[in-house]
């Protein structure tokens, strides 16, 4: 399986909260939604949609599967929303309680074991396995060299400080720029693979 990776960024690199006010606050962030006076369901829409096309599971943080468990199951009837509902779901951590797995389909694996379940995973034979948000597990994935395909949805705008999925370690990691679409609102979906060699 390849691990594709979809996520809201700023210019600035932020990607902390971008789908509402109280999404996430830590470190005091204040401006949860910022995404949405530049998402368009054509091209912002798109990008996610089509990952969403080619994958056969979904892997997510604690956070974001929280985040997601509360809203989409009750969207039924959406093909987005009932995609979503059907696909496998992986969960990392250590705090969730198997009784607190209530999105159908979400196996938890435990934060030790996390790099070891998510190669074996990637190791077996299928789609994609689509990550969105989850800064924390994305830095992870980066650092690791799990990341097939890093699709960042770049929005014209500064937050000035939060959360990224840049990994901190001074390692040289060289991408390889696929595709760029840019949208009526200024928003540049690139879509990067690791460089060859």
């Amino acid at each position: 399986m390849r691990i594709v990776i979809s996520e809201f960024i700023s210019l600035d690199g932020v990607v902390q909260a971008p789908g509402g006010a109280d999404e996430d606050r830590d470190g005091g962030f204040a401006h949860g939604g910022w995404s949405h006076p530049f998402f368009d369901p054509e091209v912002v829409g798109g990008a996610f949609a089509e990952s969403l096309a080619t994958a056969e599971g979904l892997l997510f943080g604690r956070r974001t599967w929280q985040t997601m468990a509360a809203a989409w199951p009750d969207r039924a009837g959406d093909p987005f929303a009932d995609r979503m509902n059907s696909l496998p779901k992986y969960v990392v951590s250590d705090t969730l309680g198997d009784d607190k797995l209530t999105w159908n389909n979400t196996t938890r694996i435990p934060g030790a074991d996390a790099v070891a379940r998510i190669r074996a995973l990637r190791a077996t034979e299928g789609g994609d396995l689509a990550v969105m948000g989850s800064p924390t597990l994305v830095r992870t994935l980066l650092s690791e060299g799990l990341a097939d395909e890093l699709r960042l949805i770049v929005m014209p705008v500064l937050l000035g400080s939060g959360k990224t999925i840049f990994p901190e370690d001074g390692g040289l990691r060289t991408l390889e720029l696929i595709s760029t679409t840019t949208s009526p609102a200024g928003v540049n979906v690139c879509v990067y693979r690791p460089a060859a060699g």
